[in-house]
Order: structure tokens, then sequence, then C-alpha cells
């Protein structure tokens, strides 16, 4: 199969209509409307085979999950998505393989209204690489930032944290979980839930906010050095499922405060707005206040008797 017939047959499918898709898959650019009185946000993810994924990951949920973490980062910035742009390079061409890519993938942007507009594809000598260009719009001037923060703030989370990386200990036989608990917490990992419309509904609430890829104690420190404050986080109030919490405690806090790849939301407000950040996330995701902003400069995690947890735990880095 040539590289113009794979594209033809997989990559060219009717998307959502929207009017910022001005020309899409099929000549040389995409063409991309402006949108009055807003700005631009756009975020790009690469994901490499041994690194991000496993190989024998159904291709279904890694097309989900390519578009879902790029999402998420819109999701951070309270940007409605638009479109986005796919780069894939492959071993081999295979049909039934990337029938199901395409069919996890035009899913999830098929829920967010949210275009293919190009890309490109490519033969691979090192396995399967996957980059994801998301564009998404904010009014001017209303997109969270994770500069925003301010001393005396609350910070949250939305929804629960270390499942994606019980999952990912699961699937490298690291641990045993019995099917049901084994079933969640793979799909935590495998198909993540890009937190768009909270993201959306956060810009009049929220003071600063960051998506949480790579655990949260390294996500939580870039909105710390962004904005210049510290932080004290209770870790007795991180939410953490009933599967998660029937793990030793010291595997709890690794994978909850530094597993990475939970695809949540972590934002800050303030103290004032704890009923209203509350009402607008009601019916999409539970969100749970975890801790405060402080002057120093420095994070803490604190157990339910003050005593200091140990967040010498280091957040994902590629190198």
């Amino acid at each position: 199969m040539g590289e113009f017939e794979l594209i033809e047959r997989f990559f060219r499918r009717s998307s959502p209509q929207n009017s910022s898709v001005a020309l899409g898959v099929g000549d040389d650019c995409a063409l991309i409307a402006s949108e009055a009185g807003a700005q631009w946000a756009v975020s790009t993810d690469t994901l490499v085979e041994h690194v991000h994924f496993l190989s024998d990951v159904d291709p279904a949920a890694l097309g989900h999950k390519a578009l879902a973490v790029s999402l998420s980062d819109l999701a951070a910035c309270g940007a409605t998505p638009r479109c986005f742009f796919l780069a894939l390079a492959l071993p081999s061409a295979d049909p039934a393989w990337l029938e199901r890519f395409s069919d996890g993938m035009y899913a999830l942007a098929d829920l967010h209204c949210c275009a293919l507009a190009g890309g490109d594809t490519s033969r691979s000598s090192a396995g399967i690489v996957i980059t994801i260009t998301a564009l998404g719009y904010v009014p001017t001037g209303d997109a969270l930032l994770r500069s925003g923060a301010r001393v005396g703030d609350d910070i949250w989370v939305s929804g629960e944290l270390g499942d994606a990386a019980l999952g990912l200990a699961f699937r490298r036989g690291d641990v045993d979980l019995p099917q049901a608990a084994a079933q969640r917490v793979v799909t935590k990992l495998e198909l993540p839930v890009p937190r768009v419309l909270l993201g959306v509904r956060l810009r009049e609430l929220a003071s600063s906010a960051i998506d949480l890829s790579d655990g949260l104690v390294g996500d939580l420190r870039h909105v710390m050095r962004a904005s210049g404050v510290g932080a004290v986080v209770n870790w007795a109030q991180i939410p953490r499922s009933a599967v998660l919490q029937q793990q030793p405690i010291p595997t709890q806090q690794r994978l909850a405060l530094a597993g990475g790849d939970d695809y949540e939301l972590l934002f800050t407000a303030a103290s004032e707005r704890r009923a209203q950040v509350i009402a607008v996330a009601a019916g999409l995701v539970p969100v749970t206040r975890i801790g405060i902003v402080t002057s120093t400069t420095g994070l803490e995690v604190v157990d339910e008797d003050g005593a200091a947890v140990d967040t010498g735990m280091i957040a994902f880095e590629h190198f």
C-alpha cells in the first residue's frame, strides 16, 4: 500500500464540520480560518513505541490516546478544540492496524468536533512514531496558564490519580490484580479522558492550570516555578480509587504522586470560589481540593498527622 492510498483509505473520512478548517487533508497546506476575538492554542505531542506505549496495545486505544494527550493540553489552557494534524511513521502499512487506529482516533475527534486538517506519513525503521498537533481557540486574554497561581489559592485536581500508572505496572507484569480491577486501571492508562469542557468552564474561575501527564509532584512544580510560589499538599486528600487503595501505602504514594499518565487537570483558584468550582464540575467529573498555594518556594506533601511525605520521586522525563 502506497502513502497516498493509505491517506485516502484511512485519513480522508468526513470530519465534523466547523468553520475553522477552510481546507483540510489533500493539499500542500491546510487553511485554517481565524476566530474573531480569540487566540489559537496550539499543542504538539509525540508518542514513541516502547517509550510511551507497549507494542501490543490495541490500535484503537492507541489512536484514541494519541489525540487525547494533545486535547488534554488544550483543556489545561481552557481552549475549545477545532482541528489537529497527524504525522505517522510506521514500519509497515498494515490495513487492519490502520483501520483500528483511525477508528479510535476519529471516535474521539468526532466527540469534540475536532477535524483532521492534515499531516504526513512515512516509513519508520525503529517502531511506530505518532506526532499530533492540536489547535483550539480561547477568547483573547482568557487562556489558563501555569503562571497565574497566587498565594492563598486552593489547589484542585479532577478525577482520581495513580490508576494509569497502576495499569502500566499491571501490563508490564509488575503487579497482580483481579480481572475487574485490572480492566479498570488499564482503561485509565489506554483510554484517558481529556477534560476539555471542564477546562472551558474553569476559564472564569481558575487562576492557573496544567494537565497531569508526568505526575502530580512534577507537574505541580511546573506551576509553582512559573508562578513563583510554593505549595502544601495533603496526602490524605489526594483522590485515589478503591483499586489503588488496596496497594501498600508506599506504592500508592509513588503512583499517585509521580506515576503520570493521569491526564486529569490540576488547577488553582481563590478560596472564595470553592462553591463555584464544584458547581461547574458537577456532571462532568469530581474535583477535589488537595492543598494550598504558599509564599515559600518549595513543595511540601504532608500526611494526616502533619508529617512530611517523601517527594523525592522523580516525574517522568525523556532524558
